[in-house]
């Protein structure tokens, strides 16, 4: 089977956040503005989810959903398939989205003000549920060392809080697109363990790796320390499906386990929303053609985003990804401020992308592009930017 990732979707005026919302979230209003900011992509759900979304419209009758685990199989079947990795179906808690995901562990594990490390720049949806939940965050800045970020646990070791319960650990990392070595893993396991934190894994991004790179479960890596480690993942991501707002909390120790299903039952989530359920548990059951298809195509999307924006604006730095279909740049090398930087790419481009301030200290410099889109949209965008730069170019 074949897949069609040039064919145009045009996505305004459908509830969508990332088209529809662009001028409330990124200031970007113009008609003709595009979209590069939420991480959501621009194509359409594999056929085998738009087939059971359709059946099971056609139904007509849309009662409340029947937890039978064939959910949690179908999860466990798919990291089985993918990663090598099989967690036991009992250990998959479903969850609406990563995000709630960890609001809910940090109910269960932690108390107001303790401390949760961050390595920032780290995805912005971490540091909004720590402070939502009235926990203390510490960012730990992570080394950019030669275009690679990498932890620095010297420094972690002499800033630790004795406040400090949980570790948010972004696997592959958002922004920056690395994919951590098994060595880096085992590392913050043994850390975590020395240090008596636990060790939260948000791997929503695994299966959006590029050639030459693996995405090592958390778990999997340093599986003697899988009392204190929790995997959080979902479908939404790799199979654009992000308003579906489900995916799995997997919790290998048992006591945890039931401490954390206490705190989902005490929050009225044991009840699953029918739709959601089945076509992500379609995703992950029938999806590995489509997302082995999908990948050329972002890894392409990628280098023709960073040999552009690297060309056609002196003194900018993208960020090499090994994973994730969101472009991290450095524009601190173009002389201009970070506010012109944004006025060029907003109001000369009209573009709307995410400034790297939200995702917290080291990414005041930066803007993050998102190139889940087709060619054509993209290579306009690119176009946009080298005019809206051009004058850095003529010297």
């Amino acid at each position: 089977m074949t897949f069609d990732f040039d064919e145009p979707v045009d996505r305004r005026g459908t509830h969508s956040s990332k088209w529809d919302g662009m001028e409330k979230r990124t200031g970007v209003g113009a008609p003709d503005a595009i979209a590069m900011w939420v991480a959501d992509m621009d194509f359409k759900a594999p056929p085998a989810v738009l087939e059971a979304v359709r059946e099971e419209a056609e139904r007509g009758v849309y009662g409340y959903y029947n937890a039978d685990g064939s959910w949690q199989e179908a999860m466990s079947g798919w990291l089985k398939r993918r990663h090598g990795y099989e967690p036991d179906p009992e250990h998959i808690i479903p969850v609406p989205g990563v995000v709630p995901g960890l609001g809910l562990i940090l109910q269960a594990f932690s108390e107001p003000d303790d401390e949760v490390v961050v390595f920032s720049p780290a995805y912005h949806g971490f540091n909004s549920i720590i402070t939502a939940n009235g926990r203390r965050i510490h960012n730990q800045p992570l080394i950019n060392e030669q275009g690679r970020y990498r932890m620095d646990f010297e420094g972690l070791a002499s800033s630790l809080s004795p406040r400090a319960r949980i570790v948010f650990f972004c696997s592959p990392h958002n922004p920056g697109g690395r994919v951590w070595t098994r060595e880096e893993i085992r590392e913050l396991a043994e850390f975590c363990e020395a240090n008596d934190l636990l060790l939260v894994s948000d791997e929503i991004h695994q299966d959006l790796v590029f050639t030459g790179n693996k995405h090592l479960v958390t778990e999997a890596v340093a599986p003697e320390f899988a009392h204190r480690i929790i995997t959080c993942t979902a479908a939404t991501k790799t199979f654009n499906l992000a308003g579906a707002h489900y995916g799995g909390v997997i919790i290998p120790d048992d006591a945890m386990r039931e401490k954390f299903r206490k705190v989902v039952n005490r929050s009225g989530l044991a009840s699953l929303p029918l739709f959601s359920m089945v076509l992500t548990e379609a995703a992950h059951r029938h999806g590995d053609a489509w997302l082995d298809a999908l990948l050329p195509y972002l890894e392409t999307n990628r280098d023709l985003l960073a040999e552009r924006i690297a060309k056609g604006i002196p003194g900018s730095r993208p960020m090499h990804l090994e994973a994730t279909y969101l472009g991290w740049v450095d524009f601190s090398g173009t002389g201009l401020d970070q506010e012109a930087v944004l006025d060029r790419i907003g109001n000369r481009a009209r573009i709307g992308a995410s400034t790297g301030a939200q995702f917290g200290p080291g990414g005041e410099n930066w803007v993050r592009f998102n190139f889940a889109t087709q060619r054509k949209l993209l290579v306009e965008a690119l176009d946009r930017l080298d005019e809206a730069f051009s004058d850095l170019a003529r010297g």
